[in-house]
């Protein structure tokens, strides 16, 4: 069975398109090769046999397959038995396929399905696609589509009722004609993402800034060496590569430091220079460097050693070799003779730095040894400044700049502590920590900051992206996965305190906090309701929701906190109406367990930006995240609703509303796709709030006028073209068009199974002529490799933060 996966990773189902009769084949050796394999002496397999040999997951389709293939009732299936059912899915009709479906579903065998036959597939499918919901949902589920195919209302579904409703759904039947390779699919490499080709206009479209520093810095490379080396021809080649490369070392470890400027760095995105340089690049660009500076060092060394080497052997020369190489005594340097072991004692240093910054090390839970060995830069420097006679003339402007940088961090960072002021441990081994804002903290939407807790490591400093907006005035919103061993041990600290040892008084501090937190005057704060916990579509958890701020404009009528944002006219009085009937309190009252309020010191650095200040000078913007990867983007869609809603105005008479012609200066937006792909249900409600509130702000306005739309993924939804799904996407569908909410998630967007189709969602968006189109994205290195493939395809500009 197909086995959900990493949204990391492309859709190899969606890319695959009809499955040909060669691939039939190859999958019906693969079955028989399985079957061999797990078969006895008899040539036959029983019914746990059956589930090793296909991966089934699920007893309930286990067991409805194995009756369906085993004709005789003898209670197991031989070689014979499986391919003669296997061979009629593939090469029979689709109504074949279709009796064979209706089989499935016809659970007691008398050749209808009754509304409990029903409700037990698709309780099954829920647990296939990893979906936790109600029993009451899994009802509602049931009986929308039983009554939609029941349509005699005699009671029971019989096959020419199936039939026509999935005539209903174009896409269902469309996959029921899929060879059966779609029905029972073999586990199989994922396909490796197509590299983009270096040589097309696509191409040069997205990397011109990066390939034309990187062609001056080649050519500067050339023209040093070549300088250098022919200022020292006459003393031979070995002198003259050994001079070459010393030259070209000079100017790389002076500049690699300036890649590492995070303030200068963030001034320069403000700037026309952002358009030019390639910014977004420096982290690869410094490591680009560093491979550059090692392999240049061993150059260097091996052509002294060979030129000591020579020296040691002419006549004229009073010194051995090691003491040409290690010694002070043939006066080789500008400084009492200490070039050579000043050399050694740097390739040495080098070594031992770029192997402590390796992936291995960096990744595998030994952060603080990259950390303090990446610290010895200071040693390196003040060693260059001993080895070479000219390296702190290259050194002077760089060094002076970082200097300041590191001494002007160190001087605000350490001004005054910061107290972490709440704590919500939410789903997936997230930690939602709200940090008191300092006044002149000032940020723009999608920027990162340093945080450091001495309580957890006193001396570790680590990037995390902001996700609350700027407007949000009294508070710092960080939300940290557990991914390494500082956040692991972040996560653990939280889990283990008690509430009760935060701080005296918890529920006077926090009543005291709530009321401190005021925005400024015509930006009200009021909590979101969520329309899906309050309806308890979602995953019962009591310790997860978290509650996110409305900005609302002067003028506004206040309704309770039903979180309606402006609403106008019909739209207002209607949202209303359904947000009345839901129960309220849900969204703000969370689990002591796991939501603290407490008084904990830290320190931030920063604010740093990252490629995501460009969106708000986009024409047309797709922000795309992965699991965690919303972060940078929940701050950027707070913001644009924020200033969205300062361009509308209520008359407070007539309550009709209008909006400023006018937008802000930075602001070119006209079309905001959001794409949000999940693993698990459960990581969806880490900001379904906020997108409920973007949902019920958009319902306000005109088609004309909806400038954001979302689009919801979940990889561990088994999709349509899975026989196992079918009728759950069915179901999924018919009540979501009912209620008018999507029952996974709660929001008005359906959620869709599986991984996006990128293809028909990139020729989605090309279509809709919005303007210029450009590509954000926060994720895996994986799938921003199948993302920048696609957008080379259809010239969009890709833009990647990495975290």
């Amino acid at each position: 069975m197909s086995v959900p996966g990493d949204p990391a990773q492309p859709d190899s189902e969606s890319c695959r398109g009809t499955t040909s009769s060669k691939e039939d084949a190859k999958w019906l050796q693969w079955v028989t090769h399985q079957f061999e394999t797990i078969a006895g002496e008899d040539g036959e397999i029983d019914l746990q046999d059956f589930k090793k040999a296909l991966n089934v997951k699920e007893s309930f389709f286990a067991e409805r397959f194995f009756t369906l293939f085993d004709s005789d009732g003898s209670g197991t299936i031989t070689l014979q038995e499986l391919r003669e059912a296997l061979t009629l899915l593939i090469h029979g009709n689709p109504m074949d396929k279709l009796k064979f479906l209706f089989q499935v579903y016809d659970v007691d065998g008398n050749g209808s399905i009754d509304p409990d036959e029903l409700r037990t597939v698709l309780q099954s499918c829920l647990r296939e696609s990893a979906i936790s919901l109600p029993d009451e949902k899994l009802d509602q589920l049931t009986l929308a589509l039983f009554e939609s195919a029941d349509k005699d209302c005699s009671g029971a579904i019989t096959f020419e009722e199936l039939r026509e409703e999935l005539q209903r759904f174009p896409g269902v039947m469309e996959n029921l004609t899929i060879s059966a390779a779609h029905w029972l699919t073999a586990p199989a490499a994922r396909p490796r993402p197509r590299r983009p080709r270096p040589l097309t206009s696509a191409y040069w479209h997205n990397h011109r800034s990066q390939l034309l520093c990187l062609a001056a810095y080649v050519g500067l490379h050339v023209l040093l060496f070549a300088l250098a080396a022919n200022a020292h021809r006459a003393l031979g080649a070995s002198v003259m590569v050994a001079k070459g490369c010393g030259q070209c070392l000079n100017f790389d470890c002076s500049f690699i430091a300036v890649l590492m400027l995070r303030r200068c760095l963030t001034w320069l995105r403000a700037t026309w220079l952002a358009q030019v340089l390639p910014l977004d690049q420096n982290i690869q660009f410094h490591q680009l460097m560093g491979y550059v500076v090692v392999g240049l060092s061993l150059v260097h060394t091996v052509a002294h050693v060979v030129n000591f080497a020579l020296q040691a052997q002419s006549d004229t020369s009073p010194f051995q070799f090691w003491e040409l190489l290690l010694t002070t005594r043939p006066g080789i340097g500008w400084v009492h003779g200490l070039a050579s072991p000043t050399g050694v004692a740097l390739l040495l240093l080098l070594l031992l730095m770029f192997a402590c910054s390796s992936p291995c090390v960096r990744r595998s839970g030994y952060f603080e040894v990259f950390y303090w060995t990446h610290l010895s830069y200071l040693a390196m420097w003040l060693l260059l400044i001993l080895h070479g006679p000219n390296f702190w003339k290259w050194l002077l402007v760089p060094g002076i700049l970082f200097f300041l940088e590191k001494a002007f961090g160190l001087t605000v960072s350490r001004m005054a502590a910061l107290s972490i002021v709440e704590v919500n441990l939410l789903p997936s081994k997230v930690t939602h920590l709200l940090i008191k804002r300092p006044p002149l903290f000032h940020y723009r939407p999608g920027d990162y900051l340093y945080l450091n807790i001495p309580t957890i490591a006193r001396y570790e400093w680590h990037p995390f992206t902001i996700s609350s907006a700027p407007e949000q005035k009294d508070t710092i919103w960080l939300h940290i996965r557990s991914q390494g061993q500082w956040t692991n041990r972040l996560y653990e600290f939280f889990k283990a305190s008690d509430p009760a040892n935060c701080g005296p008084k918890r529920l006077s501090r926090s009543l005291t906090m709530r009321r401190s937190q005021r925005m400024p005057q015509g930006l009200q704060p009021q909590p979101i309701q969520s329309g899906a916990l309050a309806q308890g579509a979602m995953a019962s958890h009591k310790d997860v929701t978290v509650e996110l701020m409305s900005y609302l404009p002067k003028g506004t009528p206040r309704q309770g906190h039903q979180g309606l944002g402006c609403m106008g006219t019909e739209d207002r009085t209607q949202a209303q109406q359904e947000a009345a009937a839901k129960p309220r309190g849900l969204v703000s009252e969370m689990s002591s367990e796991n939501h603290q309020f407490c008084n904990i010191k830290c320190y931030i650095d920063g604010p740093y930006g990252t490629s995501t200040r460009r969106i708000f000078a986009s024409e047309h913007a797709v922000l795309i995240g992965a699991g965690i990867g919303i972060t940078p983007f929940a701050s950027i869609l707070q913001s644009i609703m924020h200033r969205h809603q300062k361009r509308r105005h209520i008359c407070p008479r007539c309550q009709h509303s209008w909006m400023d012609a006018v937008q802000d200066e930075d602001m070119k937006l006209h079309k905001v796709d959001f794409i949000w792909i999940n693993r698990d249900q459960r990581s969806f409600e880490w900001f379904v709030s906020l997108l409920t509130n973007l949902e019920m702000e958009q319902a306000a306005e005109t088609q004309e006028d909806r400038f954001l739309e979302l689009h919801m993924y979940m990889t561990s939804a088994l999709g349509k073209n899975d026989m196992k799904a079918i009728g759950l996407q069915m179901a999924l569908d018919l009540l979501a068009k009912k209620e008018k909410k999507d029952s996974i998630t709660g929001l008005q967007t359906r959620t869709q199974p599986g991984r996006p189709d990128w293809s028909k969602v990139f020729q989605k968006v090309a279509a809709e002529k919005k303007g210029r189109v450009q590509v954000f994205f926060c994720g895996s290195p994986a799938l921003a490799k199948v993302l920048k493939g696609h957008c080379e395809q259809f010239s969009f500009r890709f833009f990647q933060e990495n975290f």
